[in-house]
């Protein structure tokens, strides 16, 4: 193997020097860099959302102890992205200019130190601060990785790369169910301590120890990466110049101004109610079903993730090797907001509901990483940065508004059914606008 190869700046080489590759030796090279940084990517993303949505496990404990409401507990779920809105793209800007090794990790760390300090809180202002500082602190965070990812993978790859990376919502949800039950059950008493104290302390650790790995192990760009010999970097950057040109605006105004920029958020916004309306609140609609134990809710919770990792690598691939978008959003939204639907419906029925829930998290969870190779595609650049950003923090207010508007329902009705279907509706309203967004661009 040619690692022992002097390592040539690329900077001074030209797409000319890149003779047509070997269809082997090409794929051999992607599966070196996916190798390297898929797997190392994928524990970051887990830990990141276990840290962001095992809030919603702590409920089952916490509510009671603080004497909060559904409504408050939906607020402080929902804050969280408040913070995140407001330093998403800033963060984001920050990371194109210092580069992902030093961002990332200083992210992950606070992040991490915060999601601890939630053991601490005492009242429901004090959640509600807590809660908007750790958004503050991982503002950046995906659309940084995404961003990252259209450093060293073209467009013809995207899906499936995204979808590998983004399995780790799916698996947080399969081994944080079991463990946040354990935890909540073993670990309640000790130190004096309340279960979901320890739930808050023993997950937040990690963060901080993967972000100081982040510091060690990841390389900024293609240029820096040492592990990789200089036939193989100059593939890797020939391929991404030849790529379409996207749009670089002249400024952050102006990309927030673009109207596809805008119709992107909204259908991103559409999909994540779908996926964060059924992640903080799977547990309850669990307990819902009539299963009361922490630890079997945590078991069965993992059941619908389990599912949804499945399909989300056959969508992903599946988009890939038609060179087809459209349809495959279309497709995951519509089978999300029919799984809805149906748990909706029969909300006390625990293997109907679940079989449900598993429809409605395959769906939802589907669509992301397709929806993300859109953007990825239309921007170039600090617009890139700045325009997943912009999307990505847009779209995440559901993340307050979903939580919110189910804990509200439910302190009006006694249950989250109403919200559920509210839920199917905006996953229907994101299957139209992916239909129009992805309409072919005029000359």
């Amino acid at each position: 193997m040619p690692d022992s190869a002097p390592h040539l700046p690329l900077s001074s080489l030209t797409v000319a020097e890149a003779s047509t590759p070997d269809a082997a030796f090409e794929e051999r090279v992607y599966r070196r860099v996916t190798l390297r940084l898929i797997p190392f990517l994928f524990v970051c993303y887990v830990v990141a959302y276990l840290d962001r949505v095992n809030v919603g496990f702590a409920k089952l404990q916490m509510l009671d102890e603080l004497h909060m409401t559904d409504t408050a507990y939906g607020i402080g779920a929902g804050i969280f992205f408040i913070g995140y809105f407001l330093f998403e793209v800033p963060s984001n800007l920050i990371l194109h200019r210092t580069g992902a090794r030093v961002w990332i990790a200083r992210i992950m760390i606070t992040w991490g130190i915060l999601s601890a300090a939630t053991m601490l809180v005492r009242t429901p202002a004090q959640f509600y601060i807590i809660r908007f500082l750790l958004g503050v602190a991982e503002a950046g965070f995906f659309p940084g990785m995404i961003f990252y990812l259209t450093q060293w993978f073209p467009a013809a790859r995207r899906a499936r790369i995204i979808a590998l990376f983004m399995t780790a919502v799916a698996v947080s949800g399969v081994i944080g169910g079991p463990l946040s039950g354990w935890i909540l059950n073993t670990m309640a008493g000790v130190n004096g301590w309340a279960g979901w104290q320890w739930l808050f302390l023993l997950e937040g650790i990690p963060s901080v120890l993967m972000g100081v790995a982040v510091f060690f192990y990841l390389d900024d760009s293609i240029e820096s990466s040492r592990w990789l010999p200089h036939d193989e970097r100059l593939l890797l950057k020939s391929n991404l110049s030849l790529e379409p040109q996207g749009i670089e605006h002249t400024s952050v105004l102006a990309t927030l101004r673009d109207r596809r920029v805008l119709l992107l958020a909204a259908l991103y916004f559409c999909f994540v109610m779908g996926s964060y309306g059924v992640a903080f609140w799977l547990p309850q609609l669990i307990k819902t079903m009539g299963v009361l134990d922490a630890g079997r809710i945590g078991r069965l919770s993992a059941i619908p993730y389990l599912v949804a990792t499945v399909s989300m690598v056959l969508m992903g691939r599946s988009s890939d090797l038609r060179r087809e978008r459209r349809w495959h959003l279309v497709a995951g939204a519509v089978v999300g907001a029919i799984g809805l639907i149906a748990a909706g419906l029969f909300s006390t029925n625990l293997v109907i509901g679940l079989s449900a829930m598993c429809l409605a998290v395959s769906g939802a969870l589907s669509v992301a990483p397709l929806f993300w190779t859109l953007p990825t595609s239309l921007l170039r650049g600090a617009s890139a940065a700045a325009g997943i950003a912009v999307i990505n923090s847009i779209g995440n207010l559901a993340g307050f508004l979903g939580p919110y508007m189910i804990g509200v329902i439910r302190d009006a009705t006694g249950e989250a059914t109403l919200g559920l279907y509210a839920i199917a509706a905006f996953m229907l309203t994101g299957a139209l606008l992916a239909i129009v967004a992805t309409r072919p661009r005029s000359a």
